[in-house]
């Protein structure tokens, strides 16, 4: 099973950046697509952004224009860049990867 590790959350105050970044094992990541969810309290998880093997992303409709997803095969590593946050960006943000889920870091948005 992969092994995936989220980390760069953080507090941030509305209108702020943050960058986040999840490392996985194992030899597979560069053949699979990956994703960026995020859960807030009392929410379910919703699908933030993805980006296939092949380099195309998608992104949710509450963070289009605001996230860039990418990835670095070499390294591993898929990371999600945010800009002009909000409060509702808060959340536990994870990383996904086949079935394999990473431990969340949090993202919390307030002045």
């Amino acid at each position: 099973q992969v092994q995936l590790v989220e980390s760069g959350g953080g507090l941030v105050q509305p209108g702020g950046s943050l960058g986040l970044s999840c490392a996985a094992s194992g030899s597979i990541f560069a053949i699979h697509d990956v994703g960026w969810y995020r859960q807030a309290p009392g929410k379910q998880r919703e699908l933030v952004a993805s980006i296939t093997s092949g380099g195309t992303t998608y992104y949710g409709d509450s963070v289009k224009g605001r996230c860039t997803i990418s990835r670095d095969n070499a390294k591993n590593t898929v990371y999600l860049q945010m800009t002009s946050l909000k409060p509702e960006d808060t959340a536990v943000y994870y990383c996904h990867l086949v079935n394999s889920w990473g431990q969340g870091t949090q993202v919390t948005v307030s002045s």
